[in-house]
């Protein structure tokens, strides 16, 4: 297969150089995002949805339109319509390709849906609309249980998420504000203001110190508690907690709670320290190591929005030095800092907004 820089570029591309990086890098000429560091090779229904978003950002519909097809063909044997993604696709053991792991993503889902909704009305193409208004009921009747003493809650995905009678994992990371917003627009008799409601309630009793984990669970008759198979830890996942927070709009209403159950973070990157912590304890509120590139990256929506301009100016440094550092060693940035650094620096460049109601509000010339 040839690298994606065999083609000729998109009349987008040089708009976004950070997503032309990215499709160069990342993704093949069938429209296959492709994280290099993992020994499968592997693809995964969160690497297309988002390659799917930043292609509607950049006004770049044929990479929109390739990505989409591959993503059909092989994580929804064709039936994107019908059909949930498969989360895992890459080099098996016997060498061969194909899907490695056939369960559903929710994250991923939700992207794709949003990303299909959104392109559908950016863009005037119906067909887009149509396949995103047919993935909400998949959604909703697939990964959303009716958790005891709670409510409607998005589960991490369709098998799995529920490891003993009365207890259910949950991935705080999987449920950004504004795409719950989106869908309730589309679909107002689902579950979705529900689950944004319980969203934050979930992430304010997670976070007492102000430090959301990756990974936590809802036990029936005791509420949330630490999650029995990941713990309290807050990292790689985690991060995109703090990012999703700070590009929700301000004019939504679980804006500022959301952000008050955060501001630990940015308690951690106000006292001098050069970077977001790689890990938290966050039931003690323990700060372990220095997060990479994509980290700091994902801070500078909430720290914007938190109004700390001293330390997303640091963290702007800080992303740049550690650019320039991978450059002169000539070190690839690995797939999830590529992410991180077009959501976080995307955002914090105006090239996208978020308003309360959802909707994908684009920069002048994109679209």
């Amino acid at each position: 297969m040839l690298p994606r820089a065999a083609w000729a570029a998109s009349p987008a591309d040089a708009t976004w150089p950070d997503w032309k990086a990215f499709v160069d890098s990342q993704i093949q000429t069938d429209g296959r995002v492709i994280d290099f560091t993992t020994p499968e090779q592997q693809s995964t229904s969160e690497g297309q949805s988002y390659a799917l978003f930043f292609a509607l950002v950049a006004n770049d519909r044929a990479t929109f339109d390739t990505v989409l097809g591959w993503t059909a063909n092989n994580l929804c044997e064709g039936k994107l319509d019908a059909r949930l993604p498969a989360w895992q696709w890459g080099r098996k053991a016997d060498g061969s390709y194909g899907v490695l792991d056939a369960n559903s993503a929710s994250d991923a889902d939700a992207w794709i849906a949003y990303a299909l909704l959104e392109a559908g009305r950016l863009w005037r193409e119906r067909r887009y609309a149509e396949s995103g208004r047919a993935l909400l009921p998949q959604i909703a009747q697939r990964e959303v249980a009716d958790l005891p003493g709670l409510g409607p809650m998005l589960l991490p995905g369709e098998h799995g998420f529920t490891p003993a009678e009365g207890t259910w994992r949950l991935n705080p990371s999987y449920l950004p504000l504004p795409l719950l917003r989106r869908f309730a627009i589309e679909d107002p008799a689902g579950p979705w203001e529900r689950i944004a409601d319980n969203t934050v309630r979930m992430i304010a009793a997670a976070s007492p110190h102000g430090f959301v984990p990756d990974w936590l669970a809802w036990r029936a008759g005791q509420g949330f508690i630490v999650d029995p198979a990941k713990g309290d830890v807050g990292s790689y996942d985690a991060i995109r907690v703090y990012l999703w927070a700070g590009m929700t709009s301000p004019r939504d209403p679980l804006a500022a709670p959301l952000l008050d159950a955060l501001a630990g973070m940015r308690s951690a990157v106000s006292n001098g320290n050069a970077g977001p912590p790689e890990r938290v304890a966050t039931a003690e509120g323990t700060l372990v190591g220095s997060g990479p590139v994509g980290f700091s990256a994902a801070l500078l929506p909430y720290l914007r929005a938190s109004g700390d301009l001293t330390a997303l100016d640091a963290q702007r440094a800080r992303i740049a030095s550690m650019l320039d550092a991978a450059r002169a060693a000539k070190t690839a940035v690995p797939y999830y800092d590529r992410v991180l650094l077009l959501f976080g620096e995307g955002w914090a460049d105006g090239r996208y907004r978020f308003d309360e109601n959802g909707q994908l509000v684009l920069s002048a010339g994109f679209v």
